[in-house]
C-alpha cells in the first residue's frame, strides 16, 4: 500500500517532468539545428507561462513527497491514517493549482512591460528573470514580486523539505540494526537527490546573488533544474525499485543479443 502511494506521487511527477521538458527542449533543439534564435512575443510569453507554472508545481509536489517520506519513516504506524487518498489528492491538486496561479501572476505583470525593438533573451528559453532584464522600462515592482513569490514558492518548500529530512535522518540513526537503517534510508535517498539538485539550482537562479549578469552561471543552473532533473527522475526513482529491475532484466533476457547476454552474465 505504501508503494502504491509513492507510485501515485511518482506518476504525477513524471507527467510534470514530461510537460516541463516539452515546453523547452523542442524549441532548444530546433534553435540549435536551424541556428534561428528568434521567437515571437506571443510564443515567448506562452513558453514562459507554462515553464513557470510547471516549475512551481514541481516545487510543491516535491515538498509533498518529502512529507510522505517523513510520515513513512517517523510515524509508520499512523502512515495509512495520515496519507489517505483524500490528502494525497489534495496535495497533488494543490501543487498544480498553486503553480499555475503563480504563473498567471508573473506573466500578467511581465506582459505589461515595454520591450523596445528586438531584444535578446539572455537564456536558452523564455523565463521571467531574463524577460525582466530585456525590458526597457522600470521593472522594480516585477522584480520585487518575483523575489517575494520565489521565497514563498521556492525557499519555503525547500526549508520544509530540509526540516523533514533532518528529522528523517535523526529517526534512521536511532534504528539499531544496520540492515534496518540501510532499508529506511534507501526509501528516501532517491527523493533527497532530486530535491537537492532541483531546489538549490532553481532558487539560486531566481533569488540568488544576481546570477543573471553572468550567462555561464545562468546556463549551468538553468540546465540543471530544467533538463537534468527531469532526465534523472526516471532513473533515480524507477531503477532503484526491485520490481522495475526485475522487469528490465526479464526484458533484456528475452533479447538474445551477445552484448546484452554478457551484461546479464556480469550482473
Amino acid at each position: 500500500m505504501e508503494q502504491k502511494i509513492l507510485f501515485y506521487y511518482v506518476s504525477y511527477l513524471s507527467i510534470l517532468d514530461i510537460c516541463y521538458s516539452t515546453v523547452t527542449l523542442p524549441a532548444m533543439i530546433f534553435n540549435s539545428i536551424t541556428d534561428n534564435r528568434r521567437i515571437s512575443f506571443r510564443n515567448c510569453f506562452t513558453q514562459a507561462y507554462f515553464f513557470v507554472s510547471l516549475g512551481g508545481s514541481e516545487c510543491l509536489l516535491l515538498a509533498g513527497m518529502a512529507y510522505d517520506r517523513y510520515v513513512a519513516i517517523c510515524n509508520p504506524l499512523r502512515y495509512f491514517n495520515i496519507m489517505n487518498k483524500k490528502l494525497c489528492s489534495h496535495l497533488v491538486a494543490g501543487s498544480w493549482f498553486s503553480g499555475f496561479l503563480n504563473s498567471v501572476l508573473h506573466t500578467a505583470m511581465t506582459s505589461k512591460l515595454n520591450f523596445c525593438g528586438d531584444q535578446n533573451v539572455n537564456n536558452f528559453f523564455c523565463d521571467i528573470p531574463p524577460l525582466l532584464k530585456a525590458s526597457c522600462t522600470d521593472t522594480y515592482t516585477s522584480h520585487m514580486l518575483l523575489y517575494i513569490v520565489s521565497v514563498f514558492l521556492g525557499m519555503t518548500p525547500f526549508v520544509f523539505v530540509t526540516v523533514s529530512y533532518t528529522r528523517i535522518i535523526g529517526t534512521i540513526l536511532k534504528i539499531r540494526s544496520s540492515a534496518g537503517r540501510k532499508k529506511a534510508f534507501s526509501t528516501c535517498s532517491s527523493h533527497l537527490i532530486v530535491v537537492t539538485v532541483f531546489y538549490v539550482t532553481a532558487n539560486f537562479n531566481y533569488i540568488g546573488p544576481a546570477p543573471r549578469d553572468n550567462f555561464d552561471i545562468v546556463r549551468l543552473s538553468t540546465m540543471l533544474y530544467s533538463v537534468l532533473t527531469p532526465l534523472l527522475n526516471p532513473v533515480i526513482y524507477c531503477l532503484r525499485n526491485k520490481e522495475v529491475k526485475r522487469a528490465l532484466k526479464k526484458a533484456l533476457a528475452e533479447t538474445p543479443t551477445p552484448l546484452i547476454k554478457r551484461c546479464m552474465d556480469t550482473n
